[in-house]
């Protein structure tokens, strides 16, 4: 079983009452800058845009109608 598993299995096991504790808790844990992060779809996504303009499917910025 994962640490990950186990902790979700231990979760279940604690009493309501002290969960606000154990939110604080993992709080700690969790990355304040998660925009920082690239995701598996936001890498994906980046890939895809690089073929779309290596195979000049882009649109120029000039091109675009702002107004």
């Amino acid at each position: 079983m994962t640490a990950r598993a186990q902790v979700i299995d231990l979760m279940k096991m604690i009493p309501d009452s002290e969960m606000p504790i154990l939110l604080e808790v993992v709080k700690r844990f969790v990355p304040t800058n998660i925009d920082d992060i690239a995701t598996p779809d936001d890498i994906a996504a980046c890939e895809q845009a690089m073929r779309e303009y290596r195979a000049g499917q882009t649109v120029s910025h000039d091109a675009i109608d702002w107004s």
